[in-house]
């Protein structure tokens, strides 16, 4: 079942729904996390105490707003534009990512964040 949750990073707050999927599931049972933020191009990433494998449906190429998890940093991530690796306005996750859900609202709003700032992520 999908799980309303609240991210905050720095000054911007946007609600989000985490998907249903087993990545996602041992997430929300880590909730609440609080992190440091750590920005590569238009994305957010940040190492949560949560360590998963890489899932069958893990992918590089994202849409603006997506979240994910990235198995090698065992680090939560949040897409809102082109990264280093994009070829074009698409974000692009370094390795392939496990989806998790995404963002309700304008995801674009985070590119207010800046690296170090705090980010927590809890349940709705």
């Amino acid at each position: 079942m999908p799980l309303a949750i609240t991210i905050t990073a720095g000054k911007v707050s946007l609600p989000a729904t985490l998907n249903d999927s087993d990545s996602s599931l041992a997430i929300q049972r880590a909730l609440p996390i609080e992190a440091r933020a750590n920005r590569w191009g238009e994305e957010i990433y940040f190492e949560i105490p949560v360590v998963l494998d890489e899932s069958a449906d893990a992918r590089a190429e994202m849409q603006v707003g997506e979240l994910a998890y990235w198995a090698p940093g065992s680090a939560f991530c949040i897409f809102f534009g082109p990264t280093p690796v994009s070829q074009g306005s698409a974000p692009r996750a370094a390795s392939p990512v496990n989806p998790l859900g995404q963002v309700d609202g304008d995801a674009t709003a985070f590119k207010a964040v800046r690296s170090g700032e705090k980010v927590r992520i809890e349940a709705a």
